[in-house]
C-alpha cells in the first residue's frame, strides 16, 4: 500500500514532467536557441530564470520551487542532525552506556519518581554488566548512563521524524522526482533497520558471558553492523544533498575536467581505504582493544605480539582476538595515511580546479590529524573525551572524501560542451 501511494505521488504534475522532458530532449537533439528556449520555458513556468537552471534542479529532484529555499532544506535535513547523532554513539560506546535498559527498544517513558528509579535501578543490578563491572554503582551514576542511552535513542527516532516531515511536504506538493523520491524512500528505509540493528546489538550486552572472568560487552559484530549501516546512510544522504545543492562539479576548462577524471582514479581506492579503516575501528570499540597494548609504536615490548593467531578457526582472530585487532587497525591507519599522502603527491602537478586541489589539502590535513588523534588516545587508555574526538575524526576524514569524490565526478555531456579548452584567466 505505501509504495502504490508513492509511486502515485511521484508521479504528479505530468505537465511538469513533460516540460523538463521536452526542453532536456530539444536542448540536446535539435538545438535549440537559447533564446527560443528561455521564451519556451518562461511562458509555462513562471519566476524561472533560465531553462539550465530548470534542468539541473529538475534533473536532480526538485522543480518549481523558490530559488534556494530546497537546497537549504534537504542539505539540513540530510545531514546536520546524522552527523550530530554519531559521535554520541561513540560515547556511549566508549563509556559502556548502551545496556542500562533490559526493556530496550519496547519505547517504554524514562522514570520519573523515586520509586520508579530504584525500579529500574534494580532491575539493571540484575544485569551481567552490573555484576561484573558496575557493582556498587550509585544511583547518580546509573542515571547519568540511563540518560545518555536514552538520549541516543530518542535523537534516533528523532531523526527519522526530521527526515519523515518535509519528504512528506515535498513529495505531496510534486517538487520531488521518481528517481530523488526513491533513493530518500530507500534511505529512510535504511534509518529504520539501523533502529533495528541498535537494538539488536544491545541485546547482545545482555547476555552472560561465556567465561566467568569475561566482561560483558555488545557483540563487535554487531557492533561494526551498527556503524556500519550508520556511515551507509550519511554518505547516501551526504551525496543524495550534495547532488542537489551542486548539480554539477566544478570546472571551467576541458583540461580540469580531465584532471579532475585522474584525481578520481586515485580518490575511490583511497576512499574504500578510509572506510575499512573506520570499520576496523568498531571491532576495537567492541573488544575494548584500545585498552591494551597502550604503546606506540611498538605493542608492548615487541613490534607483533605472539599471540595474534592463538584463536581457532584462524579467521576468529581478526574480529575477536585483541592484539589482532589492534594490529589490523594500526596496519590500516598505516596504510591510510600513505595512501592520501601519495594522492597528494601524485596530484600536486595536475591541472585541476582550485577547489580539488584544497579538498585534497584538507584530506591530507585531516588524515594526520586523524592520525595523531587515535595514537594520543592509545597512550591515554582511551579517555571519554579523545575517543568520541577519535571517531569525530573518522566521520570527518569520511566527510572530505565523499566530498572529494562528488567534486571530480564527471559533468554531462551538455556542460561539458559548454566549457573551452583551456580555463580563462583574469
Amino acid at each position: 500500500m505505501y509504495l502504490s501511494r508513492l509511486a502515485s505521488l511521484l508521479r504528479k504534475n505530468n505537465a511538469v514532467n513533460c516540460l523538463y522532458n521536452n526542453i532536456k530532449g530539444t536542448s540536446t537533439t535539435s538545438r535549440v536557441s537559447p533564446n527560443q528556449a528561455s521564451q519556451l520555458f518562461s511562458s509555462t513556468v513562471r519566476s524561472a530564470a533560465s531553462v539550465c537552471a530548470y534542468r539541473n534542479a529538475a534533473g536532480h529532484g526538485f522543480r518549481t520551487l523558490p530559488e534556494g529555499f530546497c537546497m537549504r532544506c534537504v542539505r539540513n535535513m540530510c545531514t546536520g542532525a546524522s552527523i550530530a547523532g554519531q559521535p554520541k554513539g561513540g560515547v556511549e560506546a566508549i563509556s559502556k552506556c548502551g545496556a542500562t535498559r533490559s526493556e530496550n527498544g519496547r519505547g517504554s517513558l524514562p522514570p520519573f519518581s523515586d520509586e520508579d528509579w530504584l525500579h529500574e535501578f534494580e532491575k539493571y543490578k540484575q544485569s551481567p554488566e552490573y555484576k561484573r563491572i558496575n557493582k556498587g554503582m550509585t544511583l547518580e551514576d546509573f542515571k547519568f548512563i540511563y540518560w545518555m542511552e536514552y538520549a541516543h535513542r530518542m535523537w534516533g527516532r528523532a531523526l527519522g521524524i526530521m527526515f519523515a516531515l518535509p519528504f512528506s511536504y515535498f513529495l505531496r506538493r510534486g517538487f520531488i522526482t521518481l528517481q530523488l523520491g526513491l533513493r530518500l524512500s530507500a534511505l529512510f528505509a535504511l534509518g529504520a533497520g539501523q533502529g533495528l540493528i541498535g537494538w539488536w546489538m544491545v541485546k547482545s550486552g545482555l547476555e552472560e558471558p561465556a567465561s566467568e572472568y569475561a566482561e560483558p560487552r555488545v557483540s563487535p559484530y554487531r557492533l561494526a553492523a551498527h556503524l556500519t549501516s550508520a556511515f551507509v546512510i550519511y554518505c547516501g544522504l551526504l551525496w543524495t544533498a550534495l547532488s542537489v545543492v551542486m548539480p554539477e562539479p566544478p570546472a571551467e576548462s576541458v583540461v580540469w575536467v580531465n584532471g579532475a577524471t585522474k584525481v578520481k582514479r586515485l580518490a575511490l581506492p583511497v576512499s574504500l581505504l578510509v572506510g575499512i579503516t573506520a570499520v576496523s575501528g568498531a571491532f576495537v570499540a567492541g573488544n575494548d582493544a584500545g585498552r591494551a597494548y597502550n604503546t606506540f609504536p611498538k605493542m608492548g615490548d615487541s613490534w607483533i605480539p605472539d599471540d595474534i593467531f592463538s584463536m581457532r578457526p584462524l579467521m576468529r582472530n581478526f574480529f575477536e582476538n585483541t592484539a589482532t585487532v589492534q594490529l589490523d587497525h594500526r596496519i590500516l591507519a598505516t596504510a591510510t595515511l600513505a595512501s592520501v599522502g601519495s594522492l597528494w603527491w601524485a596530484t600536486r602537478k595536475l591541472e585541476i580546479h582550485p577547489a580539488v586541489r584544497s579538498l585534497i589539502g584538507s584530506v591530507a590535513g585531516m588524515t594526520v590529524l586523524q592520525v595523531t588523534l587515535g595514537i594520543s588516545t592509545l597512550l591515554s587508555y582511551v579517555p571519554v573525551s579523545l575517543g568520541t574526538a577519535h571517531q569525530a575524526g573518522a566521520l570527518t576524514l569520511l566527510t572530505l572524501m565523499i566530498l572529494l569524490n562528488h567534486t571530480v565526478r564527471k559533468p554531462s555531456l551538455s556542460y561539458l560542451k559548454s566549457l573551452p579548452s583551456v580555463a580563462r584567466t583574469t
